[in-house]
C-alpha cells in the first residue's frame, strides 16, 4: 500500500467508526465528537482522493467534510424550545 491508499484507508475507517458508534447508540448523531469523526474522516478520505486526482470524491469528500465541520460548529450551540 503506498501513501495515498494509507490515508483514504484511515479516513474511511474514521468515518466507519463514527457511524458504527453513533448505530449502536454509543455517541449521539447530534454531538462534537460524531462531528469531529465525520469531519477528519472525510477530510483524509478528500486528501487521499486528491492525491490520486480521483476528482469525484474530491468534490464528494470535500463537501462532506464542510457539512460536518460546520456541524461541529454547530454542536452543543443549539436550544431546544419545548412547546
Amino acid at each position: 500500500m503506498n501513501l495515498s491508499d494509507w490515508i483514504g484507508a484511515i479516513g474511511v475507517a474514521i468515518t466507519l467508526l463514527a457511524y458504527f458508534f453513533m448505530s449502536f447508540k454509543w455517541m449521539s448523531p447530534h454531538g462534537k465528537t460524531f462531528f469531529f469523526l465525520n469531519t477528519l474522516g472525510a477530510a483524509l478520505t478528500c486528501y487521499a482522493s486528491l492525491l490520486i486526482s480521483y476528482w469525484p470524491f474530491v468534490v464528494l469528500e470535500g463537501t462532506w467534510a464542510i457539512i460536518s465541520a460546520v456541524g461541529w460548529m454547530k454542536a452543543g450551540k443549539e436550544v431546544s424550545v419545548k412547546t
